[in-house]
């Protein structure tokens, strides 16, 4: 997510902060660069002249010129300026006090409105609330299917009806619906197109008099960069938005919309979606996110994750079992386990402070695939193995790699990497940071 602008931002930094002492031309040079890359990452021109001008006003005042740290200064500016670009306050829904609230999402055909509107009610329901789904897309008969598909496989109520009854006349039925089943939040999926037109405008301006929702929220494609943000201004110019969310940002390494959308708009961007599952869905935080475009990581969303993933009486267990050096391949497949449900392993790695410039350096994989792979040769061990990998021999390792339907080679793989990891669990409770973190953190198995 937005590597391409994390990667030429953190470069400048590094080199200004070798400098040492700073002069003005200095500053300006590096805000030529800061200037270029964000214009490169297809940020709204506009939003970048204001951005690069408040940096400068700030940069150059006696302050950050005479102070014994003036990059970190710098870099600190830069960092509240992009929390100002980005809205200041982080998203949230308001609910009103009458039951059923009602968000209406919009947006136009492909940008994932479908699947972000099960992903709102998934995390909804997850906070103790009662979301019905509404399939109020009717132009499309494919999103009725996908929504009821996936509202089932969530547990969650979706009111749907034949394609033939307007879109109007489906909300008001399932707000009848919703007050009958005591449901909390009632989320619409509306009809999306491949370009803004007035008849679609009209269908949104007519279930929003019916159904007085509390939210209107668009979902957007963030990888368009700045046609996101035409369309964002056109909805909100037509039918009033209350809030943004962006999906696809886990394929945009530029950062263009994310970047420009809340400025030039004035809507805020109230969640990211950054991943198929329907886990990834992210509130939106505007300092986590400078914070990640600035290669500072984002340690407060990653540990709001592992508290939600793991169970805290295993953690502690895990955390004796290291420190005891007991750390053993069983151990490995339950965190495996429970860290494929937090998110890839680059995608983690990019919220660690320090350690986002080695995300790229990970092994591109298919995640599902990848845990089976692992699991399926730890399983494929005798008890007496997992626990002591040190006794696997040539005959032990050809028996493995027959019963997992892989090879002895990436048995010895695994092996390797799991002696790895144990030097590097080793050194992290002892408080070292060893040399060669970057090879180490490429594992488990490519």
């Amino acid at each position: 997510m937005l590597e391409a602008l994390t990667h030429k931002l953190t470069g400048i930094f590094d080199k200004l902060g070798r400098r040492g002492k700073l002069s003005e031309g200095d500053i300006d040079d590096a805000l030529r660069q800061v200037r270029m890359a964000l214009l490169e990452a297809d940020v709204n021109f506009k939003v970048v002249k204001e951005f690069v001008s408040r940096v400068r006003e700030r940069a150059v005042g006696a302050e950050v010129l005479r102070s014994l740290t003036p990059a970190q200064q710098i870099v600190k500016i830069v960092n509240e300026e992009l929390i100002a670009i980005l809205g200041g306050e982080p998203g949230q829904l308001s609910s009103p006090g009458d039951s059923p609230a009602v968000i209406l999402l919009v947006g136009l055909q492909g940008s994932g409105k479908t699947t972000t509107a099960v992903k709102l009610a998934a995390q909804l329901k997850q906070r103790g609330q009662r979301p019905l789904l509404v399939a109020a897309d009717t132009r499309r008969p494919a999103a009725i299917e996908q929504l009821k598909s996936l509202g089932e496989q969530n547990q969650i109520p979706v009111h749907s009806e034949d394609a033939s009854v307007p879109a109007p006349v489906i909300c008001q039925h399932a707000l009848s619906q919703a007050r009958e089943r005591g449901s909390s939040w009632v989320i619409v999926d509306t009809q999306g197109r491949l370009h803004v037109d007035d008849s679609m405008m009209k269908e949104l301006e007519e279930i929003r008099a019916l159904t007085k929702p509390s939210e209107v929220l668009l979902a957007v494609d963030a990888m368009i960069g700045q046609d996101a943000v035409r369309v964002a201004q056109d909805f909100h110019d037509r039918i009033g938005l209350t809030g943004l969310i962006l999906t696809k940002m886990d394929g945009d390494a530029r950062g263009g919309a994310a970047l420009s959308i809340r400025s030039v708009t004035g809507v805020p961007i109230k969640y990211l979606g950054t991943g198929e599952k329907m886990d990834a869905l992210e509130p939106f935080h505007p300092d986590r996110l400078a914070s990640r475009i600035l290669g500072m990581g984002d340690m407060l969303t990653f540990i709001e994750r592992a508290e939600s993933t793991f169970d805290q009486q295993q953690v502690k267990k895990l955390e004796d079992k290291m420190r005891g050096g007991d750390f053993d391949l069983e151990d490995l497949l339950g965190q495996m386990r429970q860290i494929h449900k937090m998110g890839s392993l680059g995608r983690l790695v990019e919220m660690i402070p320090g350690f986002s410039k080695f995300a790229s350096h990970l092994p591109d994989v298919d995640g599902e695939q990848h845990l089976k792979k692992l699991e399926a040769m730890i399983l494929s061990m005798t008890q007496e193995e997992r626990r002591n990998p040190a006794i696997v021999d040539g005959k032990r390792r050809s028996r493995i790699a027959r019963g997992s339907g892989t090879t002895p080679k990436d048995v010895n793989q695994l092996l390797n990497q799991f002696r790895q990891m144990q030097k590097l669990t080793k050194s992290l409770t002892r408080g070292k940071m060893p040399k060669n973190i970057g090879d180490m953190l490429d594992m488990p198995l490519r």
